[in-house]
């Protein structure tokens, strides 16, 4: 019975994944003689033999034909009267193989050795897949979502290797259930507790990279070069790309006819706003891009403190920090500079579009003096309270706290 079992658990070794033939008949042999000592004393003088998709499983034993009673060594040799008895025409000098059968060594042993083999080729499975995805890290893998956890998902890949998708590297807008298949980027590869933990990342800056050769084959060829990636995941991504042929314009060929190459990956990012812009070793030049979609008026860059001060008239403003302020942020990222936003001093003595105080006074407020023809902060103030109060359907207290509001921003 011991025999059996240890045979069929041979034949489970070939389905294990990641692990070399020659590696795994290395450990088998290993095993097996670590138990023949334990039992012999010494295993120069086996074989064995060992094929696991069949599972076949040889121990055989070599002795020197000894005269009768002249044994010094049971292990490395036996008498002439025992050889005869396996085979008659044996003769002193030669040399008899004998096979040992597994259940000789004892159940205690055997179930030993199952238990040593099982652990071995566990360990010998872990080591694989750490090293098999060490140098996967930074591609893009698929898998299939198995279990969802507060702060984690568990995810199997194509060969039911476990993989990890924690909370912080998943799309704030992903939404993902039971058997749902997902791309990500391999964005870590550790050992914890002597267990390969392999890390799945979709907020990654190179999850976007990798998205971008897949669907731009100007950058799979290397035509165009990504220079460089900064993301909010989820809300705005700026990507820098160079082309060293003067004939291929890289945002175009980025973006795609009508946007078609660019809408596969917003829509894979969860809508998130992806600028494409043209890099250059210009820094002013590139700093200005960055700021996109906002149209600077000029700027003061310190190449030492990489300090930029940035000046732009009062409708682009809004535009140059952006939602949450990601667009000013992310633009620092991509050009190494800190950059501070001053309106323009000439715009600020001429007018605010009334849009730039959409934080403090409500919108049908500002409707109510669209209405009227009144789009800036000046003509609002020009036209006086009693005028406002006549000429709109709000009440004396809401204008005066609007007025009140407009000259403290002009002021």
């Amino acid at each position: 019975m011991a025999q059996l079992n240890l045979i069929d658990s041979f034949k489970e070794f070939k389905e294990f994944k990641n692990i070399d033939r020659e590696v795994m008949m290395g450990i088998l042999e290993e095993v097996f003689r670590a138990m023949i000592i334990k039992n012999y004393g010494d295993d120069e003088n086996f074989d064995i033999i060992i094929n696991p998709d069949k599972g076949d499983l040889e121990i055989w034993r070599n002795r020197e034909i000894v005269p009768d009673g002249e044994v010094e060594d049971e292990n490395s040799q036996i008498e002439l009267s025992e050889a005869l008895k396996i085979e008659d025409d044996f003769e002193v000098g030669e040399e008899v193989s004998e096979e040992i059968k597994l259940e000789s060594f004892g159940r205690r042993n055997v179930l030993a050795l199952r238990q040593n083999l099982a652990g071995r080729v566990m360990d010998l499975e872990k080591d694989a897949l750490y090293e098999k995805y060490k140098e996967r890290v930074g591609e893009v893998v698929t898998a299939e979502v198995y279990q969802i956890w507060k702060r984690e998902i568990l995810l199997v890949d194509d060969e039911d290797n476990e993989v990890v998708m924690p909370r912080e590297h998943q799309i704030p807008g992903d939404f993902f259930k039971k058997g749902d298949t997902i791309r990500a980027v391999v964005a870590e590869v550790e050992m914890r507790n002597n267990n390969p933990r392999i890390i799945l990342s979709r907020t990654a800056p190179e999850f976007l990279e990798r998205l971008f050769e897949q669907e731009v084959p100007e950058i799979f060829d290397g035509l165009i070069t990504i220079k460089r990636v900064v993301r909010a995941p989820g809300e705005r991504a700026k990507v820098a790309v160079e082309s060293y042929d003067d004939r291929v314009d890289p945002v175009g060929a980025c973006v795609g006819m009508k946007g078609s190459r660019i809408h596969s990956i917003v829509r894979e990012l969860k809508n998130e706003n992806i600028d494409v812009i043209n890099w250059t070793e210009n820094e002013q030049l590139l700093v200005s891009r960055a700021l996109s979609p906002a149209k600077i008026t000029s700027m003061e860059l310190d190449a030492v403190t990489r300090q930029a001060k940035v000046f732009l008239k009062a409708d682009q403003v809004s535009l140059a920090i952006g939602r949450g302020g990601n667009n000013i942020k992310l633009a620092g990222q991509l050009t190494n500079y800190e950059i501070d936003v001053y309106r323009d001093d000439e715009d600020v003595l001429e007018d605010v579009d009334l849009q730039e105080f959409a934080d403090e006074i409500d919108g049908w407020i500002l409707d109510e003096f669209r209405k009227i023809g009144l789009e800036t902060a000046r003509a609002v103030l020009e036209i006086g309270q009693e005028d406002l109060v006549r000429r709109t359907d709000l009440e004396d207290e809401t204008i005066a706290e609007v007025l009140k509001i407009l000259k403290e921003e002009l002021a």
